[in-house]
């Protein structure tokens, strides 16, 4: 068997003495490993990075063998990001996420296109909500996207402030109030009030995480996932 994909580079573990097992998430064949021959040599190094945009080609036996990876480097969105190590482990967060939760060899080329499209946004000031709202999709896309439009409870959509965190549907202040220490926080840029900013980019980490291990991982987020998250905090923690 033999396929030619888009792929982007997930992780890759060394494999023998010189070579490696790439994991990619491909546009047409999702979630897919694959033998790279040579792959820890200098010349292969910077293709392997997580977050590096590649042309494959999968060659195998048999479906469901590892195979072998010849790949091409499109675009190392990585190297972009080596001053600013913040940026760089929200790269690290979303591949390490779709690592761990996305079923293998199940197509969502809607999430290959978003990803693309969040590593294209991580240059610009609005990157930290970009990233949360990428995590939003990430839920929606594998069946448990979050409904806030509108109150649980009275329907309205207007003065939204909580998220149930069994059903992950918006509640209002009002409604919400007399259970607002069972309730996440809702932030402002969520609900369509404002553009963010740390302190809600803070909150909107911590209700994604919920969500995130409640329904996909079923367990504790991917260490990466865990770094941006105890570095953001850091970085809010060290504003004026």
């Amino acid at each position: 068997m033999e396929w030619s994909d888009q792929g982007i580079v997930l992780s890759a573990r060394p494999h023998g003495e010189g070579s490696a097992v790439a994991t990619l998430l491909t546009r047409e064949h999702g979630r897919h490993g694959g033998l790279v021959m040579g792959g820890r040599s200098s010349r292969q190094r910077g293709t392997l990075e997580p977050g590096t945009l590649v042309a494959a080609r999968w060659r195998g036996r048999l479906a469901e063998h590892l195979g072998t990876f010849t790949l091409e480097p499109v675009k190392g969105y990585s190297a972009a990001w080596l001053d600013d190590p913040l940026v760089l482990a929200a790269l690290a967060s979303a591949c390490a996420l779709v690592e761990a939760a996305l079923p293998e060899h199940e197509p969502h080329p809607a999430l290959f296109d978003g990803m693309l499209a969040l590593f294209g946004l991580l240059d610009t000031p609005a990157w930290a909500e970009a990233y949360v709202r990428w995590e939003l999709g990430l839920l929606a896309e594998l069946g448990f996207g979050l409904d806030l439009d509108r109150c649980a409870v009275t329907g309205a959509n207007d003065y939204l402030a909580y998220v149930s965190p069994r059903t992950g549907r918006a509640v209002s202040a009002v409604a919400g109030e007399p259970y607002r220490d069972r309730l996440l926080p809702l932030p402002d840029f969520l609900a369509g009030r404002g553009g963010g900013g740390p302190l809600e980019v803070e909150r909107g980490l911590r209700l994604t995480a919920h969500f995130l291990e409640r329904h996909l991982l079923n367990g504790p987020l991917p260490p990466a996932r865990t770094r941006l998250r105890d570095r953001y905090a850091h970085a809010v923690a060290r504003l004026p």
